[in-house]
């Protein structure tokens, strides 16, 4: 049976490097290692022209190539007898490749060393598998299973609010993929970066941790809206053996938490959440094993991400049209209890209680808001809608995404185990509790 290239997609995924002979035009023979191989079409691939100079001067005078690779699974050998088409240095196939290098170089701060100077595409004439001399091992994982995909995506269609559409989403990536450790993170168009809304398998949730805008996988799914993977990050590492990790520092101090990381992840993707060409918030899975993410699995975490990208904004805009009810102000209760400190900085809406860092930015504004309205209004109960049209008209860039940033709020506090909890009484309703006396300053 002839062999295809879609045969052959665990050797495009950067585990094992593969090889280039190339021959000069009078014949002297040269074999270089690749970084990255990609699969265009049933017909081409294009090799990344980073480094080797007599390689592409030997392409340029003899267009008829060999190439080795491997599978990265099995170890099994392919030869490839290809000839040189062209070379690209800009469009969408060069933006592809640039993207998935500077983002696993950026892993290990090593962004400004891998640069892609150019994609040389080939044609593919004949694909031959190398005989190995020793039985090598099939891959015995099964595949994505469609019934539990689609269970996975009626859940999270099921679900109203941003809470149980988040984690409808990683219980998914638990329960049909067993991947153990995944963060969903959310765009804050305020700040430019992306934040932590809910996790699964870490030791700290990491909820509230924030990516900044820039390189690295994530960043680099959420501005280009395409899934971005690296497959072996062992290989990446051996690039730079100086990599550390950064010293952790009080939240107090620094106003920002720390991002949960598997320190013996071999595997990485990053999924856009994307719905109607507008990526709202990004999934991200570490594996500890190599080749983790196939191409299956690939394309069902975009549709379960897609799908859960389309019921967070169904959220937003059916939240968005309830109609404004003001909660009935109560009997004013006597006050008791623990002094609780609440200082509020306006410079970036960041709230400490006792002391303690709690959020920022709108998430704050929102705390700042229900705790001005329970001081003057003597209510402890309020409606997402009249928050909205609040926090809208103190900051008329928030447009959106205001129930995951109430979201967030909350998760802070229950993690915190502040003496200030706001608790969730009904679609599109809190209620703010607090164990003592609250004083507000606002600095």
């Amino acid at each position: 049976m002839s062999l295809r290239l879609a045969d052959l997609s665990a050797c495009f995924e950067g585990v094992i490097p593969s090889v280039i002979a190339s021959a000069s035009a009078d014949g002297m023979p040269n074999a270089s290692y690749l970084s990255h191989v990609v699969r265009v079409d049933d017909e081409h691939v294009a090799l990344s022209n980073q480094f080797f100079a007599k390689t592409a001067a030997n392409v340029r005078a003899n267009p008829k190539v060999a190439l080795v690779l491997v599978d990265g699974i099995t170890g099994d050998q392919f030869l490839l007898d290809v000839s040189f088409v062209r070379s690209v240095d800009v469009g969408p196939l060069f933006d592809k490749i640039t993207r998935q290098l500077k983002a696993s170089s950026a892993q290990v701060g090593m962004s400004d060393v891998m640069r892609l100077r150019s994609a040389d595409i080939f044609r593919v004439h004949q694909i031959e598998a190398v005989p190995s001399p020793v039985e090598t091992t099939p891959s015995r994982r099964n595949p994505v299973s469609l019934p539990a995909l689609s269970e996975a995506v009626k859940a999270i269609e099921r679900q109203a609010e941003a809470e149980e559409i988040i984690d409808s989403l990683l219980c998914s990536v638990q329960q049909v993929f067993g991947y153990d450790h995944a963060l969903v993170l959310i765009r804050n168009g305020h700040r430019g970066s992306l934040v932590t809304m809910g996790s699964i398998g870490y030791e700290r949730s990491g909820v509230g941790s924030e990516v900044a805008g820039g390189e690295g996988l994530i960043p680099a799914a959420a501005t280009s809206g395409q899934t971005i993977k690296v497959s072996d990050m062992s290989r990446v590492r051996r690039l730079s053996e100086a990599v550390g990790q950064e010293a952790e520092t009080s939240e107090s101090t620094t106003r920002a938490v720390a991002f949960p990381h598997l320190s013996t992840a071999m595997s990485q993707i990053a999924v856009p959440m994307t719905d109607r060409g507008t990526v709202t918030g990004v999934l991200f899975i570490e594996s500890e094993i190599r080749l983790a993410f196939r191409e299956d699995d690939e394309a069902a975490l975009e549709i379960l991400a897609g799908r859960a990208a389309s019921a967070l904004r169904a959220s937003e805009r059916e939240a968005t049209a309830e109609p404004m009810q003001v909660s009935p102000r109560p009997e004013p209760a006597a006050p008791g209890g623990q002094r609780i400190r609440v200082t509020c900085h306006r410079v970036d809406d960041s709230v400490f209680i006792d002391g303690a860092y709690i959020v920022k930015g709108v998430a704050g504004a929102l705390l700042r808001l229900m705790l001005d309205w329970r001081r003057s209004d003597g209510r402890n109960e309020f409606t997402n809608r009249e928050m909205r049209f609040a926090v809208g008209a103190q900051m008329p860039e928030i447009k959106d995404n205001l129930e995951t940033r109430l979201l967030l709020l909350r998760r802070r506090l229950e993690e915190k185990r502040a003496p200030i909890q706001i608790v969730r009484i009904g679609r599109g309703r809190v209620r703010l509790e607090a164990a003592g006396t609250v004083v507000l300053e606002a600095i």
